[in-house]
């Protein structure tokens, strides 16, 4: 026989099953012919099981979210450990480290997938964003769900190959590794929407960002980008993320 306690904490649990709460499935996948390092940041609701980790070429990795849950995933790429037993990478470094990131954010340029998971089966959000630069490229599939934007949003171009001088970031073969955005490269309001550019009227795009959009029309280019760079979908689906798909 249960205890007082142990029935309360029963109820609370039937509760909570019975509301709609559900878990999504997110699968991280590298396209790419090299490892990467991808990293998570939980932006509100339960944190994921683990903030980064190495992920080999062609292998994947399911991570399970608790609805409601909003968040951001990327791709560190070119990481070592030096003698001292400091963890960095080329790009997208989030400065913990350490493989893992430790709720800390990728420090720009960076190629970011962003989330909100709704309760409920309700309408999850979801869009590639640019506005912090590009790294590398990637896309984000529903797998299930309903809605006319729940589609693929994809960003195959690689933006590094057209980028402008003052936005690059080169490794040290000298090669373009990823592009920065205007904002962060030349910190200018009329870049970074700030100040007298604080408006969508007053901080209408620009030749740079025109880069970043001619090369990936589906994601964010700049913060006041269009709104049908958002997608989203009803039903409660798992979602699929490609590093270079």
């Amino acid at each position: 026989m249960m205890t007082t306690p142990q029935v309360i904490m029963f109820c609370l649990t039937f509760a909570f099953l019975v509301s709609g709460a559900h878990f999504a499935t997110i699968t991280i996948t590298n396209n790419c012919p090299y490892t990467i390092w991808p990293g998570t940041l939980t932006g509100s609701g339960a944190k994921l099981s683990t903030t980064g980790f190495e992920l080999a070429s062609k292998a994947t990795k399911p991570l399970e979210v608790t609805a409601p849950w909003s968040g951001r995933f990327w791709a560190r790429t070119e990481c070592s450990t030096d003698p001292s037993g400091k963890f960095t990478c080329a790009t997208a470094d989030c400065g913990s480290g350490q493989v893992t990131c430790n709720e800390k954010g990728a420090v720009p340029p960076a190629s970011l997938v962003e989330f909100t998971v709704a309760p409920n089966n309700g309408q999850d959000f979801y869009d590639l964003s640019l506005v912090d630069g590009f790294n590398l490229p990637l896309s984000v599939s529903p797998q299930g769900g309903s809605g006319p934007n729940c589609t693929t949003s994809s960003c195959n171009g690689n933006v590094n190959s057209v980028c402008l001088g003052e936005l690059a970031v080169k490794g040290s073969d000298g090669s373009v590794i990823a592009c920065k955005s205007a904002c962060t490269a030349l910190n200018e309001p009329q870049y970074c929407c700030s100040g007298d550019y604080s408006t969508p009227d007053k901080c209408p795009p620009t030749k740079y960002s025109k880069i970043f959009k001619d090369k990936c029309p589906q994601a964010y280019s700049y913060a006041y980008d269009d709104r049908s760079s958002t997608f989203s979908c009803m039903g409660g689906p798992n979602y699929l993320i490609t590093f270079c798909p």
